[in-house]
């Protein structure tokens, strides 16, 4: 049981003693002592003043006295108002970095058959593209969450659902046609996704070009986007992919497998997997047949021209329509699809979304047709909405050839990694081979930690130079931080086990106790909030204490063996927790650095 337990448990029992009241789990609550007064750990006394009939002061002080009688964790106390401050002895703070040591999982719950089964839903690429900015940020708060929700004792399934098919699909497929003279990743030496994103670029030049032309010639230039040669052969196209015609789905999963093994390739580089991917191809007609299940239940209704569309009028929002006049499917009918598999594959608790905020409309639908149609987790399902992430220079547009591409950014962090460290001279005993793997982990580092410690729902602002900076809120500060302990640890004779007997504890010492024993709530609060920000700031604020506790105190050069055993402990378990605490991040920590 760790201290804030056993606290609050003996806090029930002093106010049913003294009060003959059953006081709830919510009324018992402990706050970290804030800094002005002396002790660790508050308690609000307030709850109880009305079954006490005395002041707050009264109780707090009757309350604090029978808590150092009966609570051995508790040394002494103090009051201010309604608040009773407790000061915890260094035989509990011991005891707990004991218990700590022991748990190489401390503050991480397992999962068991009966854990929830949750699905994240991330990354959700185009195949008519390579990735960009905004998908990093996308498919780190997608890993980070994984490992965020497992690490709450859930089990969880990562998906991803390519959009594999549509008009965007049959641009890039047009323009190599009509220009590619043949160009595969082989002959140009380009990756997959890349060469296709370029062919995508090219269609969009051509087709404004043809749009300006009808423009100049007298036409609405609403009427010219319709009309343009080019939009109307790749409509032509999209027409023959549905009707499986063999020419141009031979042309398209030759041109998916290119992309395909890009994406792989930069998945691998950012660290980010998934359980199962799914395919908007396979999904689309699955979601046209529910769609027309719910049809025929009359959940939905036909227009005249042969459309399908749901009346959300009732739930305050408007009209959405699930199927063209021409029979075929939108997004969101592909979302039903996708839905209707996954829910087929896996007895799924809880479905979250990790989606750009600017689908917020679409979620809010999709939650109510699904439970429309049955779904269990419909009414619940969460969309992890995030922000817009731009360049100091300005946003992305990858229809214009100015995407801030994934694979670029993140070989710019390495490089720049690698510039700061050998600058510093941090690099100066090292091969090149394990500068080059440093270098890797701590650019990936500074980019994860960078997107990932600020709010998801905030718009950000990604700046390279700032996020390699080894002092201040930066992965490579948190980093730096564990390879120090490490080479400290090394540097250390004989096993870290902590001494026998009693052993008086300064201040710093307890603090960074207290810290690290916060890991779990810490934990758990980012479970609930899902939020991978809570995880970055804990490991900022635990990576301060212990620089705090470095500066003023020795580790190796502690003439007193019993505190120097002590401290290695003390420091070999913030790097186990720093380490486990990175590692939710989708974050790697480096041996030395």
């Amino acid at each position: 049981m760790n201290i804030e337990a056993l606290i609050s448990k003996a806090a029930g029992e002093a106010v049913k003693a003294l009060y003959g009241m059953e006081a709830s789990e919510k009324m018992l609550q402990l706050q970290k002592t804030r800094s002005e007064f002396e002790g660790n750990l508050t308690l609000v006394v307030f709850p109880f003043v009305k079954a006490a009939k005395k002041s707050p002061e009264q109780t707090a002080q009757e309350i604090g006295e029978y808590l150092v009688q009966n609570c051995s964790a508790i040394e002494k106390f103090n009051v201010v108002k309604g608040f009773l401050n407790l000061s915890i002895g260094d035989g509990a703070w011991v005891q707990l970095l004991e218990a700590i040591d022991k748990d190489s999982n401390f503050g991480m719950k397992q999962a068991t058959d009966d854990s929830p089964l949750v699905m994240i839903e991330y990354s959700s690429p185009n195949t008519n593209k390579p990735l960009h900015l905004g998908h990093v940020r996308n498919n780190l708060l997608g890993w980070s969450l994984a490992q965020i929700m497992e690490a709450n004792g859930n089990k969880v399934v990562k998906t991803n659902i390519v959009n594999d098919r549509g008009i965007h699909i049959c641009k890039s497929m047009l323009a190599w046609l009509k220009w590619g003279n043949g160009e595969t990743p082989e002959s140009s030496g380009k990756k997959g996704d890349h060469l296709i994103g370029d062919y995508y670029v090219a269609f969009d030049k051509h087709y404004r070009e043809e749009i300006k032309e009808l423009v100049a010639q007298g036409m609405d230039e609403e009427k010219a986007k319709q009309e343009a040669p080019l939009i109307k052969e790749a409509h032509e196209m999209l027409v023959k992919w549905e009707q499986n015609d063999p020419e141009v789905r031979a042309l398209w999963e030759k041109m998916n497998s290119w992309v395909y093994a890009g994406f792989d390739e930069t998945y691998k580089k950012m660290g980010v997997s998934f359980d199962k991917i799914y395919y908007e191809s396979q999904t689309y007609l699955k979601g046209k047949a529910k769609v027309e299940e719910g049809l025929s239940k009359g959940l939905f209704e036909r227009h005249e021209d042969n459309s399908v569309w749901a009346d959300l009028t009732n739930e305050g929002l408007d009209q959405k329509l699930l199927l063209r006049s021409d029979g075929t499917s939108v997004y969101m009918t592909q979302d039903i699809g996708t839905a209707e598999m996954r829910f087929q594959d896996y007895p799924i608790d809880k479905m979250i979304y990790v989606v750009g905020n600017e689908q917020n409309y679409h979620f809010q639908v999709l939650s109510i047709l699904l439970d429309r149609l049955g779904f269990k987790w419909g009414k619940e399902l969460v969309h992890f909405s995030y922000g817009m992430v731009e360049l100091p220079n300005g946003k992305m547009k990858s229809r214009e050839g100015t995407v801030v591409d994934a694979d670029d950014l993140m070989q710019l962090m390495v490089d720049d990694a690698l510039k700061t460290s050998m600058e510093l001279g941090k690099f100066a005993d090292m091969g090149d081979e394990e500068r080059k793997e440093i270098a890797r982990i701590v650019g990936m580092g500074a980019l994860k930690y960078f997107i990932l410690k600020v709010d998801a729902r905030k718009n950000m602002l990604f700046n390279p130079e700032e996020s390699i900076d080894f002092n201040g809120n930066t992965g490579p500060f948190i980093q730096y931080t564990y390879a120090r302990i490490r080479s400290i640890l090394r540097k250390a004779e004989g096993t870290q086990a902590l001494p026998k007997g009693s052993i008086a504890l300064n201040v710093k010492e307890v603090e960074l106790i207290q810290k690290m024993n916060e890991f779990g709530a810490a934990v758990e609060q980012a479970g609930k909030d899902y939020s991978p920000s809570g995880i970055a700031n804990y490991c900022y604020e635990l990576t301060k204490v212990f620089n705090q506790f470095y500066h003023d105190y020795s580790i190796l050069n502690e003439p007193d063996e019993q505190k120097k055993l002590f401290r290695l402990v003390l420091a070999k378990n913030v790097a186990k927790i720093i380490k486990n605490a990175m590692g939710l991040l989708g974050i790697e920590v480096p041996e030395r650095m």
